[in-house]
């Protein structure tokens, strides 16, 4: 038996995307595009928000994750970088190095202190971003 019902259906500008995740309030959906672009959706009128496309890298976007506050949305690219998007200023706040190959997942802690990242390089790194 069928459980769910279609309610949208989105179209990333780059038609390409590799990750998606729901805001803390479920008010925006963002995208990872493959041409290294991040785009937030606003699920009440299915269009981009306001400051909603940010060019972060030269390569794919692979996982995207908000923190919990959704202050914060967290990104991993195609080459092995973390990145860090400050939604309340619509800028890009800092880029992590650390893993050698692309992160394909993030997620936050509850708390918002600490950011996992999961590569193909077959490791999970835990960034503390309180310092």
């Amino acid at each position: 038996p069928q459980t769910g019902q279609l309610k949208h259906s989105l179209s990333p500008s780059s038609g390409d995307f590799w990750g998606v995740a729901f805001s803390p309030d479920g008010k925006l959906l963002s995208f990872g595009l493959y041409g290294g672009m991040v785009e937030l959706w606003d699920l009440t009128s299915a269009t981009i928000a306001l400051r909603g496309r940010l060019k972060v890298h030269s390569n794919g976007v692979w996982g995207v994750a908000f923190s919990p506050d959704g202050k914060l949305l967290a990104f991993g690219s195609h080459d092995g970088t973390v990145g860090l998007w400050d939604l309340t200023m619509a800028a890009l706040h800092s880029l992590l190095q650390g893993h050698s190959s692309g992160v394909r997942s993030m997620a936050f802690s509850l708390d918002g202190k600490l950011l996992a990242s999961g590569s193909h390089d077959g490791t999970v790194r835990l960034w503390d971003l309180t310092t």
